[in-house]
């Protein structure tokens, strides 16, 4: 088992950006001396769910403040790049973190962000897709040409190349569809949402991956060489109430930030396809196993019982969102390492 860190760096209204960047990068590498695998940054545009809508950016810094962990995006958002322009970049972070990059994918989850960059949300995977398949062809070479529905290059010379000889590619996804795909490119992937979906997402993932014969990139460190994930927003402390009074006011800022423009454009149904896995408040995320708090042992128990029930290999923990303090924050990373990590790595 091994422990990653996920995070948006959501607006904080009682601090700047800048103090914010800075608490960020302390609390990262903090989380690098406590031996965390990898720190994984989401990206979102025009909303206060991400200050960090530019990871390539934020990556650099973390990558120099840092000196084991691994990073990446989880995910770049294909459809907003050029490809070309976003290989270039691949290949400066993978050489400024050391090889340490991992390189996350999606099309992006939210049609008003699509939107605001002139993509059709309708269309985004088809667009998705073609851009992969561009960027897998033309990383590592020294010259590319690739014809597509939507990309196409001829005879790119190309100067710049990954470190690593060969990029591990990471997908998450809430649905089945999203899930086998990433099977069948044999990616890392990570699920989220309550238990249940988690376990039919992780099911359709593992049958597509045994469909193709195994992962593409294989990592010696995760059991039959793919990291299988799930993310889980915990916060850990002495007392169960103490744990509620960092926990839930956080996590309400959380899922305001998360629906902030479903709301803001007349979209308030949480019940469809897109905001079902999020859970409609604090109560119902940690009924559903969404949002794990309390003492070192409660949190433990919880976090065992469904590493044992999905059988992952990768825990994705969220250990500083919403408006939480730095001081909480730190704590709450502080004993998490300390009273609940130990005991998860020989699961």
């Amino acid at each position: 088992m091994k422990i990653g860190l996920f995070d948006h760096v959501e607006h904080a209204p009682d601090r700047s950006l800048a103090t914010l960047f800075d608490e960020r990068l302390a609390f990262v590498s903090a989380a690098d001396e406590a031996g965390f695998y990898c720190y994984q940054v989401a990206e979102h545009h025009c909303s206060p769910l991400n200050m960090v809508p530019v990871p390539g950016v934020y990556l650099g810094a973390v990558a120099r403040a840092t000196r084991r962990i691994h990073l990446g995006p989880l995910c770049y958002l294909l459809p907003l790049y050029s490809p070309l322009r976003l290989m270039e970049e691949i290949c400066m972070l993978d050489h400024l973190s050391q090889g340490r990059l991992e390189v996350g994918i999606g099309r992006g989850v939210s049609p008003f962000e699509l939107n605001f960059h002139k993509v059709d949300h309708g269309e985004s995977r088809d667009i998705f897709i073609d851009a992969f398949k561009c960027i897998s062809e033309g990383l590592g070479k020294t010259e590319f040409s690739y014809s597509g529905p939507y990309f196409t290059y001829t005879n790119v010379p190309l100067s710049l190349r990954p470190l690593q000889h060969t990029l591990p590619y990471w997908y998450g996804s809430s649905n089945t569809t999203g899930a086998t795909w990433a099977g069948e490119q044999g990616m890392h992937f990570v699920a989220n949402g309550p238990t249940d979906i988690a376990r039919t997402n992780i099911g359709a993932f593992r049958e597509a991956l045994a469909r193709r014969g195994g992962p593409a990139a294989p990592k010696a460190e995760f059991a039959g060489g793919t990291a299988v994930g799930l993310l889980r927003h915990i916060v850990v402390a002495n007392t169960q109430a103490d744990a509620d009074r960092i926990a839930h006011p956080a996590f309400e800022k959380h899922l305001a930030s998360l629906n902030h423009l479903r709301k803001k454009f007349g979209a308030d149904d949480l019940t469809n396809r897109t905001g079902a896995h999020r859970g409609q408040s604090v109560e119902e995320c940690v009924d559903k196993g969404m949002l794990i708090a309390g003492t070192p042992q409660t949190v433990r128990a919880a976090l065992e019982n469904q590493v044992r029930e999905l059988g992952v290999n990768y825990l994705l923990t969220y250990l500083f969102f919403g408006d939480m303090s730095y001081a909480d924050a730190r704590r709450n990373l502080a004993l998490f390492s300390s009273e609940v990590m130990p005991y998860l790595a020989p699961l």
